[in-house]
């Protein structure tokens, strides 16, 4: 019995290829771009996990110049004065088609790494002197090592699986030579453990910075928010994909209401009929979650580049880029498979189990009457609220993504009510009775196109939502650069005093030299650094203010207050007005907030003089230089020939403007991907729904076509039909996302960066996706258009031969 069963429910989709192929279609997609995203964000943090533990990133407070290099000789003094510090020398070498990383430390007082001492600990040990005479030894992971064996000017490589596929490990003396930098160090780490009485590094290297561990912050809290926006991506396409899952379904279990009660008057039990279809779907969706499987390693690996690099970019996050199968993503998307396809036919299954025994329920009937429409209408309206109830009553990022989630999900359902409502509109104007037909037919239609509009809306919202977003940072991002990098130049000296030298060298020779001088200070929020400025019109014309209170900058040059930078003013809900404690004995007004977009710690600004009453002899190395743009490239060099300093000592405006847009356009490359593919599989969606619901037009298509209308305007009515659904779905997207693209400013973007961004508008971008979204629509609805087209009248007239 059992076996009858399974051969006559396979036999559907013996004689339906269509239908299956659209559900295994539907399952790959849903699963592949899930999957993707967890494949992406897992292997990101794999990579900031093996940073941390093959080359103790993060574990040690560090000492750096802000002017560039360290100088050999300050690492001989500290070593000399009893500081126990370790030496590193990191650069870029590029070998054939292939850029990687070095990264040479002092063998002998750098910690222990794991790669050392699984070369140290192999079958055939170096000799540990190797190590550190030339030629010297290169530790690479066995793919790299093999790409550098083929190099007959490199040292011997010793194959290390303990290292990051694109970084080269040895010792700080071959790191020179390799780098073509000697006597050059780019930090220092210091040891744990210090001996007593050392002396004070201020007397020693003055010049230094001392970053501390404790301070510094860790690498997955600061991306949290990136990973967190890609999953939410993520699931928006997984729920798409679902969308066609559903609505195929659904479908198929209408199509077989006869089967069904045929082979329960023949004896079988409706627990085994509900047992295997569940044992089928089961199957399905883990054939369709093998096939998205694929498909998401390899969209993945496509995108990891792309993510590595907006990773390292901003964050200095350590990615390689490259892409591995990882047995718990591989679970997790079948997983994921399995439970969104029997999520996705948890309703049919319900309703199957319910039905009687001698009677299917019609096809309109198992889609559902308008009662049920308007049910699911107000069950999203109460989503919707939910949504900005959570919003308003929690914080962090979980509650205002699940705004998002029930603004989105709510307004999905709410869909085919107002599409309903809108076409009756329609359907009262007309006139003829062939337009009174069409929007009644467009009607009847809907509840089988409407998860296929759903995911459309979604998908649209998310475009728009994002886009806008994302046009909105750029265009504050530029407005802000523009502001904040009002000098042509921006010099670091190596010390205090040739910082005095370059000042007065200056002086005479441009418009204004602006010195930059900070210090760290503890707050209650974390670490904050607090700048010093001179009164000058390049701060009181361009300075980007958000918050102000009256005479703000007559205030903070007379040392009666101080401006505060967003995020401190977030985080401590400080505002104009509120006081701010620097020190026990140092209370200062705040006059005005300040954006200060990509930094993530508290900053504050006081008058030159009020600095120099809180902190004597801060150090003044660094300034911005007010010239003639046309001069800015002759002075820069001129002040690396005067003063022997560094490329990187002496930055140009709008070199620094080009990369900070540079690395701001690589952070949304991923994105635009995603947002891309999400329209994609929305297109798709209504393709497979037109599909398969084209057959069962047939008894509302032959009585018309008797009546006179030919197949080729019948053919010409249902592209109408699927581009004027998708122009309604696309009118009722926009407010949609512009709702996102409110929260994702407001809400998402205060909570993920401790910053909010102006809204602004973009009709042309909207027009644009408009236009692409009939042009789908089209696409879509072409292929049953020319089926109809082409369709025998013999077809046509079979209809009138049954019982209906």
């Amino acid at each position: 019995m059992t076996w009858a069963v399974t051969q006559a429910l396979l036999s559907h989709w013996r004689r339906h290829r269509l239908q299956l192929a659209t559900l295994l279609i539907g399952i790959a997609l849903a699963t592949g771009l899930w999957s993707a995203v967890q494949a992406i964000n897992a292997e990101a943090r794999a990579s900031y996990q093996r940073a941390s533990d093959q080359l103790a990133l993060g574990r040690y407070d560090e000492l750096r110049d802000p002017s560039g290099p360290i100088p050999l000789a300050r690492y001989v003094a500290l070593r000399r004065a009893g500081w126990q510090v370790a030496a590193v020398l990191e650069g870029s070498l590029q070998v054939g088609d292939r850029r990687v990383q070095v990264l040479g430390v002092d063998m002998v007082t750098y910690p222990a790494l794991p790669a050392v001492t699984q070369v140290e600990q192999s079958d055939t040990p170096p000799d540990p002197a190797d190590m550190l005479t030339a030629p010297g030894r290169l530790l690479a992971a066995p793919d790299l090592a093999q790409t550098l064996g083929v190099r007959s000017d490199f040292p011997p490589i010793l194959p290390s699986d303990a290292l990051p596929s694109d970084l080269i490990l040895t010792d700080i003396g071959v790191a020179e030579t390799l780098l073509n930098q000697p006597g050059q160090i780019s930090r220092l780490i210091v040891l744990p453990d210090q001996p007593m009485g050392i002396p004070p590094l201020s007397e020693i290297a003055p010049d230094l910075e001392r970053i501390n561990a404790s301070t510094r912050l860790d690498t997955t809290q600061l991306t949290d928010s990136f990973h967190l926006n890609l999953t939410a991506f993520g699931l928006l396409s997984f729920a798409v994909g679902l969308f066609i899952v559903h609505g195929t379904v659904g479908l198929a279990f209408a199509q077989r209401r006869g089967m069904i009660r045929t082979l329960r008057a023949l004896g079988v039990s409706m627990r085994r009929l509900v047992w295997m279809i569940t044992a089928e779907l089961t199957l399905l969706a883990l054939i369709g979650g093998a096939l998205g499987l694929i498909l998401g390693f390899f969209l993945a690996g496509a995108l990891l580049p792309d993510v590595a690099a907006t990773l390292r970019g901003l964050y200095g996050a350590p990615v390689d880029g490259q892409m591995r199968l990882q047995p718990e993503w591989v679970v997790a998307g079948l997983a994921i498979a399995l439970a969104g396809t029997l999520l996705a036919s948890g309703h049919a299954l319900h309703r199957l189990s319910r039905m009687p025994l001698l009677s299917g329920a019609g096809l309109q009937a198992w889609r559902g009457a308008a009662s049920g429409r308007r049910a699911t209408a107000l069950i999203g309206l109460a989503l919707i609220a939910g949504g900005f109830v959570t919003a308003y009553a929690f914080e962090g990022l979980v509650a205002g993504f699940a705004m998002v989630a029930g603004i989105l999900t709510g307004a999905a359902l709410v869909l085919p009510a107002l599409l309903s409502f809108a076409l009756s509109l329609l359907q009262r104007g007309a006139r003829g009775p062939v337009t009174q037909w069409v929007w009644a037919d467009m009607r009847a239609q809907l509840p089988g196109l409407s998860l296929a509009l759903m995911a459309l809306l979604l998908a649209l919202a998310a475009n728009i939502g994002v886009g806008t977003m994302v046009s909105s940072f750029r265009l504050t991002f530029t407005g802000w650069l523009d502001q904040r990098l009002t000098s042509e130049l921006y010099v670091t000296a190596a010390d205090d005093q040739q910082g005095q030298q370059i000042a007065q060298w200056l002086d005479p020779q441009v418009d204004a030299v602006l010195p930059i001088r900070s210090i760290e200070l503890a707050h209650l929020s974390g670490p904050l650094f607090l700048y010093g400025i001179v009164d000058h019109q390049s701060y009181r014309q361009n300075w980007p203010l958000i918050a102000s209170s009256d005479e703000v900058w007559d205030r903070v040059l007379a040392g009666e207050a101080v401006l505060i930078n967003e995020q401190l003013a977030r985080r401590s809900n400080l505002w104009p007005g509120d006081d701010l404690t620097l020190k026990p004995d140092q209370t200062l007004t705040i006059a005005g907030v300040y954006s200060d977009y990509g930094n993530p710690t508290g900053q504050a600004i006081v008058s030159m003089a009020q600095l120099d009453r809180i902190a004597p002899g801060a150090d003044t190395r660094r300034f911005g230089i007010r010239l003639a743009p046309e001069r800015a490239t002759e002075m820069a060099q001129a002040l690396r020939d005067q003063f022997d300093l560094p490329r990187q000592a002496v930055v140009q405006q709008a070199s620094m403007k080009a990369q900070s847009l540079a690395i701001f356009d690589k952070t949304f490359v991923v994105t635009s991907a995603l947002n891309i593919l999400t329209l994609g599989v929305a297109g798709f969606a209504i393709l497979t729904s037109l599909l398969t619901l084209w057959t069962q037009r047939l008894p509302q298509i032959a009585p018309v076509w008797a009546l006179g209308l030919t197949r080729a305007q019948l053919a010409r009515i249902e592209l109408l039909r699927s581009v004027l659904l998708a122009a309604l779905t696309a009118v009722l997207a926009l407010p949609l996302g512009l709702v996102l693209a409110w929260a994702l400013l407001a809400v998402i973007n205060v909570q993920a960066f401790g910053w909010r961004l102006p809204m602004y508008l973009f009709p042309e971008d909207w027009a644009y996706l408009f236009a692409l979204t009939l042009l789908a629509a089209f696409i879509a609805a072409a292929l049953p258009a020319l089926r109809l087209l082409c369709l025998p009248p013999a077809d046509l007239l079979k209809v009138f031969a049954y019982e209906r």
